[in-house]
Order: structure tokens, then sequence, then C-alpha cells
């Protein structure tokens, strides 16, 4: 889904707490044979705290990817390239 498509969406429940969305600066991704483990993670001055965690197969994960990269594609001919960097003070883990 390259565009949130408010047609396609408007099926799915969801409470306030979920729709208002959650910032995350930073993740952690690790693996078993049969998932992919993803944490969405808030780093601040107080500390780091899990935003959300998210439990895919392999399969998934490779659509996640490649959807991933088709927006990013979308968005950088759309308004220029973006530049990867490491925000001051923290590390993004892998």
């Amino acid at each position: 889904m390259s565009q949130i498509d408010d047609k396609k969406v408007q099926g799915i429940k969801v409470v306030d707490e979920i729709a208002r969305g959650q910032f995350s600066n930073n993740m952690l991704i690790a693996h078993g044979s049969e998932e992919f483990i993803i944490d969405w993670i808030l780093d601040s001055p107080t500390g780091a705290q899990l935003v959300s965690r998210i439990i895919v197969t392999p399969g998934h994960m490779k659509r996640i990817v490649d959807v991933f990269l088709n927006n990013l594609k979308m968005y950088e001919e759309k308004y220029g390239p973006t530049m990867s960097q490491e925000p001051v003070g923290s590390q993004f883990k892998s």
C-alpha cells in the first residue's frame, strides 16, 4: 500500500490511542527462524521507552521492506533525496 487510502482503512476498527500514532526515533530488529520482531523505541533524555512491538513472518517482513523502499523512492521523487544520519548522542541498533 503506497498511500493511505481512506476507503481501504474505513473497515478497520481503531481505538483513539492507536489512531493518534506514536513517535519513534530508534528501533531494534531481532529474528528467529519463524519470525521478525520489530521494536519501535523513543530515545529521550529520560531514557529509552518501547513504543510498539510488531512480530511478523519472514515473508511479511520481505513485503514490508519492499513497501518501505517503494514509498521512500516516491517520497524522494516528490521532495528530493533524504540523508541517513545518526542522531546526536544516540545510535540506531540492528
